[in-house]
């Protein structure tokens, strides 16, 4: 699977995943990746300094987990965008 994805696509996976709020649930429902593939795409993808810090940062964090989340699934907007 992983290596049937487009560029775009490897690119836009690699921002979810740098995303705090961005959970692997919400990247397995638009990309088919489990957590261990997007861990696999990551370490292929990034420079080995780079995946040990995403992998620090993603490691025991809640809202990385759909399950684990503590707040209500949404979206922050500020005061100046609509919708």
């Amino acid at each position: 699977m992983i290596n049937q994805l487009t560029e775009a696509q490897v690119d836009r996976i690699i921002q979810m995943a740098w995303e705090d709020r961005t959970t692997f649930d919400a990247i397995a429902e638009q990309f088919g990746l489990a957590p261990g593939q997007v861990i696999k795409l990551m370490r292929r993808h990034l420079k080995p300094s780079s995946f040990r810090l995403w992998r620090e940062r993603t490691t025991g964090r809640n809202t990385k987990h759909l399950s684990k989340r503590s707040f209500v699934v949404g979206r922050f907007r500020c005061k100046s965008q609509r919708g």
